[in-house]
């Protein structure tokens, strides 16, 4: 099983037709859609074939029972995840004419960040691997609950972490780097885009990140890059890029996610996630496991939203 931990929430899109000459100048036309990283990761692990199981705050307002019941559906187990009393953020997302999005989020007493270390007897410890990130890791008091769980579950289970970082949901760039930091160490597979490691390390390249990542203790360290690949490496392995699978872009709504979904089901499939195992990770095994990722991602680009595709979809080579 592979446990999710961190946000589900609701992005709010602008409807373009509110947009046009004409059209009501005093009214924005809004349209809400289930989402939020985690949430994404965990559905898209589930259309991929794996087990996956949600912890994270999902409220009992309408907004969030749509949420469990759209997890239920897809089949994520959300025996684990608590039901605050309190409201599910509402996030506003801006794409720009080349699809790529920009985050406002609505609200900080929500139910996302309600999770306290007292949840966590909810959370099985026998779980395959764990996976964290996003901002649930920067903001408090999720953020301390799920040190907790990755403290717990450090040498039990595979640690994955997708810092994914959204400066305008928590601006403290600290936060952030505090939260990296932390992890490293206890991080087995560590995603991350170089669009993440620009806002978080001024002028680093992503290979000195990688270089850092590794020292740190990190057993694989990836770094997509949108349209430019993938460069991924362990301490045995150079690093190793990759380009995009060819696609025409909608917009990248849920891309990083597909990839990380995709890649833990591939390794899982493979046998292959505990991190000895990455470790010893040979050149054309990482490179048949990114180039599936990337094949997955291509096609949410392809799509409106994070639309993730099911495991057929998927183009076996």
């Amino acid at each position: 099983m592979i446990i999710v931990c961190g946000e589900a929430l609701f992005d709010v899109f602008s409807d373009a037709v509110s947009e046009r000459d004409g059209a009501d100048q005093d009214a924005i036309a809004l349209t809400a859609r289930i989402g939020g990283s985690p949430f994404n990761l965990a559905v898209g692990l589930a259309r991929l074939g794996a087990a996956p199981m949600f912890f994270g705050g999902l409220s009992t307002d309408i907004f969030g029972r749509r949420l469990a019941a759209t997890l239920a559906r897809e089949g994520v187990d959300i025996a684990a995840a608590p039901r605050p009393v309190a409201a599910t953020a509402l996030v506003m997302v801006d794409v720009d004419a080349a699809g790529v999005p920009t985050y406002t989020l609505y609200g900080d007493a929500t139910a996302e960040r309600a999770v306290t270390v007292a949840d966590l007897g909810r959370v099985p410890s026998d779980a395959a691997a764990i996976h964290v990130g996003s901002y649930c890791m920067a903001v408090e008091p999720v953020a301390s609950a799920l040190r907790a769980l990755v403290t717990r579950q450090h040498g039990r289970s595979l640690i994955a972490f997708d810092p994914n970082v959204r400066l305008t949901i928590q601006p403290r760039r600290d936060a952030w780097t505090d939260a990296v930091a932390w992890m490293l160490p206890k991080t087995d597979l560590l995603k991350i885009s170089d669009e993440d490691i620009a806002h978080l390390y001024t002028g680093m390249a992503p290979a000195a990140f990688i270089d850092m990542a590794l020292q740190a203790g990190v057993a694989l360290v990836v770094v997509t890059r949108g349209g430019a690949g993938v460069l991924a490496a362990t301490a045995q392995l150079p690093v190793l890029e990759l380009p995009a699978t060819s696609t025409v872009v909608i917009d990248t709504v849920g891309a990083g996610d597909t990839f990380q979904a995709a890649l833990l089901c591939w390794l899982s499939r493979h046998g292959l996630l505990a991190r000895p195992a990455l470790a010893a990770l040979d050149r054309d095994t990482l490179r048949a496991a990114l180039a599936f990722a990337g094949r997955a991602a291509a096609i949410t680009c392809a799509r409106r939203g994070a639309d993730l595709p099911r495991l057929e979809e998927v183009p076996a080579t």
